[in-house]
């Protein structure tokens, strides 16, 4: 069935929607539907790559922009899951690292699938410039459609004889490869804090040192205070 569905005109309609809907409600899994079509184009040469790439793109900037619109119009409070303590947990970081840095956030969340939503809804909510988050966003895409139909076609090689195991083995791949993408991104994330929090105890220091006052006026003899040079001997 998925291979005779991978060459039919339809498909791509279905993906479009597929990836449009992941874009700003993380329920369907949009990595593993271009990576496992990817790997099996390679033995079928079903669906084509280029429509496929070409789908999925217009697909994942249309949905993450409707986050975006969704954010700056209803806020991040009206649903029910939106209320959810991890939710609410991805929406304070996504509105702290986008105020600290937003091109980078705004990049990398898109490999990140919960983090790209919070991301996405808190730039709209934050105001944070359409146009700008237009392009970041579509730099962002166009670099994990890539990385995700290389990821599927490189596991589709592995197997020659039988492409639904290599659909298996790419998505398979695909999932360990984004938890370790996750992980070295959220760590990337917390040193750029982390040197952001050093940066700033060093300029406070910086400008403790800068007021505070070289000679103490306490500390100054009355005859050193009215202007007596006292190093000279008197009379």
């Amino acid at each position: 069935m998925l291979e005779h569905a991978a060459g039919q005109p339809w498909i791509y309609p279905v993906l479009l929607v597929f990836f449009f809907i992941d874009g700003f409600a993380t329920i369907l899994p949009s990595e593993t539907a271009i990576v496992g079509l990817s790997a099996l184009s390679l033995h079928n040469g079903q669906p084509n790559l280029w429509i496929l790439g070409g789908t999925a793109l217009v697909g994942a900037m249309a949905g993450d922009n409707m986050a975006y619109m969704l954010g700056r119009k209803i806020g991040l409070n009206r649903w029910k899951w939106m209320r959810r303590p991890k939710v609410r947990k991805m929406f304070a970081w996504a509105q702290y690292e986008l105020d600290k840095r937003g091109a980078v956030l705004i990049f990398t969340a898109r490999y990140i699938p919960w983090g790209r939503v919070a991301v996405n809804y808190v730039a709209g909510q934050t105001g944070f410039r359409h146009r700008t988050f237009f392009f970041l966003d579509a730099f962002a895409c166009v670099t994990w459609v890539c990385y995700s139909i290389g990821i599927g076609l490189l596991a589709g090689q592995w197997v020659h004889n039988n492409p639904l195991l290599g659909v298996g083995i790419a998505v398979a791949f695909a999932v360990i490869l984004g938890i370790v993408v996750d992980h070295v991104l959220r760590w990337w994330h917390k040193y750029l804090e982390k040197k952001d929090l050093e940066k700033k105890d060093q300029a406070a220091a910086a400008a403790a040192t800068a007021m505070a006052p070289t000679t103490n006026p306490q500390e100054l003899t009355p005859k050193a205070a009215a202007g007596v040079d006292l190093s000279k001997p008197a009379g």
